[in-house]
C-alpha cells in the first residue's frame, strides 16, 4: 500500500470485533457496531504550530489506539476498510 497521511493525520485499520458475545450468543453483521479501536499503519509528520514549526506525531506507526466514535472518514484501500483520522480525535493508546 503506498498511501502516506498529510499533516497531523493517521491511516487506521479497524480492529475486528469478536463474533461472539461474552455470553456465546453469535452477533449477526448487521448487529455490529464499529469498533472504536484500530491499530495505527501509517502516519503524517505532525502538524505546522502558529510559528511555523513542525510539532511532531506522539502516535506512532504499530499503537493501538482508541478514537471517538464519529471522527475520521472512512476509506477502502485494497478492499480493506481505513480510518483516516486527526491525532486530536484520537482518546488514548493501549499497552500491547
Amino acid at each position: 500500500m503506498n498511501f502516506k497521511p498529510l499533516k497531523d493525520r493517521l491511516l487506521v485499520k479497524y480492529s475486528e470485533e469478536p463474533e461472539k458475545s461474552s455470553g456465546g450468543i453469535y452477533i449477526p453483521e448487521t448487529a455490529k457496531e464499529k469498533p472504536q479501536r484500530g491499530e495505527v499503519v501509517a502516519a503524517g509528520p505532525g502538524r505546522i504550530t502558529d510559528d511555523g514549526k513542525l510539532q511532531k506525531m506522539e502516535i506512532k506507526v504499530g499503537d493501538i489506539v482508541l478514537f471517538e466514535k464519529y471522527s475520521g472518514s472512512k476509506i477502502n484501500i485494497e478492499d480493506q476498510e481505513y480510518l483516516i483520522i486527526r491525532e486530536d480525535d484520537i482518546l488514548g493508546t493501549i499497552e500491547k
